[in-house]
C-alpha cells in the first residue's frame, strides 16, 4: 500500500518572468521569457508528493475561474486525490507574480491569495476524514492561521505526523507541541529564531519554540542541515547548473514527507529529499518539473 501524504495548503497560479536581473525601483527592464504555470507551494507539494510515490491528497480552495479548472484537470492527470477541494464563486484562483534571473534561477515571488483565504478551521471540520486516515500531513503557512492549528490538532490527535514548512515567515505562536518536522530555509530559520549564520543554534532554538526533535534546515546548492535531538549531519547536495529554482523547497518536503511516510529515519528522508530537489532545478518549472523516484534513485546512483 502506497504512504499517505494530505497537503493542506495553497493554489497559486504562477506568472513567471525570466529576466537577465532584477528591475531597479521606478525601472522597465525587458524579459527573456514569459510562463503561466500552476503553482502555490500546497498545489507543489502535494503534486511531487504523487510523482514522489505517495497515495496524495489535496485540501484547499479554488475559484471557478478558468485557472480554477486548470488546477482540477492537474489533479485528474496526476492521480492526486481532489475531492476535499472547495470552489468559490466569490473569490477568485489564487496568483503569484514570479521574477527568475536568467543568470542563476533566483527566484522573487509576490502571492495574491484570494480564495485560498478560505481555508479556515470550518473547512477542516468539513473534511477531517481524510486528514485522520492519513500517514503525513504537509502544512505551509500561506494559509490561515486557525486553519492550519486546526489541522495540525486533528492531525496529532490522530498519530498523523506534521510536516510544516514555515513559509512565507509568520510567528510560530501556537504551532508549540503540533509539528513533528520542521523544515525552514536557511533565511527562514534566521528570521524565526533572530540567528544568523549559525545552523546548529537556529535548530536548537526552533527546537525550543515549537516542542519539535526533527529539525531539517535547506542550505539551497549547500543541502541541508538535520538533527532528531540525538545527532546531527549536514547532507550535501551533488553539483549541478540551476536552470529553475522555484518550487525547489516543496519538491524537497514532498520527498522527505513521502519517505517518512514509508518508514525511513528522518537522516535517509532528508537525503532522499534533498537529491529529488537538486534534481528538479537543473529543469524548468515547478510542481510539474518534480521527479520520480526512479529518477532520483538513478540520480543518487550517478553521483555517489
Amino acid at each position: 500500500m502506497k504512504p499517505r501524504v494530505t497537503t493542506l495548503g495553497s493554489f497559486m497560479m504562477d506568472l513567471v518572468a525570466y529576466t537577465p536581473r532584477r528591475p531597479k525601483s521606478g525601472e522597465t527592464l525587458r524579459g527573456d521569457s514569459f510562463a503561466i504555470a500552476l503553482g502555490g507551494k500546497g498545489f507543489n507539494q502535494a503534486i511531487s508528493a504523487g510523482r514522489a510515490g505517495a497515495q496524495s491528497a489535496m485540501l484547499g480552495n479554488l475559484g471557478t475561474d478558468g485557472f480554477g479548472d486548470d488546477f482540477m484537470k492537474a489533479f485528474v492527470a496526476e492521480g492526486v486525490q481532489a475531492t476535499d477541494i472547495e470552489r468559490s464563486a466569490d473569490l477568485g484562483t489564487g496568483v503569484g507574480h514570479i521574477s527568475v534571473q536568467t543568470s542563476d534561477g533566483d527566484n522573487s515571488i509576490i502571492i495574491i491569495p484570494q480564495a485560498n483565504d478560505l481555508g479556515d478551521s470550518n473547512y477542516i471540520s468539513r473534511h477531517a476524514k481524510t486528514i485522520i486516515e492519513s500517514d503525513v500531513l504537509l502544512l505551509q503557512l500561506e494559509l490561515p492561521i486557525d486553519g492550519n492549528l486546526a489541522a495540525a490538532k486533528l492531525a496529532k490527535d490522530n498519530n498523523v505526523t506534521v510536516v510544516l514548512t514555515p513559509a512565507p515567515v509568520a510567528p510560530l505562536t501556537g504551532w508549540q507541541g503540533l509539528v513533528d518536522v520542521v523544515v525552514p530555509n536557511e533565511g527562514e530559520a534566521a528570521e524565526l529564531t533572530g540567528i544568523e549564520g549559525d545552523v546548529a543554534k537556529q535548530a536548537d532554538a526552533l527546537s525550543k519554540q515549537l516542542g519539535c526533535e526533527r529539525i531539517v534546515i535547506t542550505l539551497g546548492p549547500k543541502g541541508a542541515y538535520v538533527r532528531d535531538g540525538n545527532r546531527s549531519e549536514t547532507i550535501s547536495a551533488p553539483k549541478v547548473t540551476a536552470i529553475d529554482t522555484i518550487g525547489a523547497g516543496d519538491t524537497m518536503c514532498a520527498n522527505l514527507a513521502t519517505r517518512l511516510a514509508a518508514g525511513d529515519d528522518i537522516f535517509t528522508a532528508t537525503r532522499f529529499g534533498v537529491y529529488a530537489a537538486t534534481l528538479k532545478v537543473t529543469r524548468r518549472g515547478a510542481a510539474m518539473a518534480s521527479p520520480t523516484p526512479e529518477e532520483v534513485a538513478k540520480f543518487i546512483a550517478e553521483n555517489n
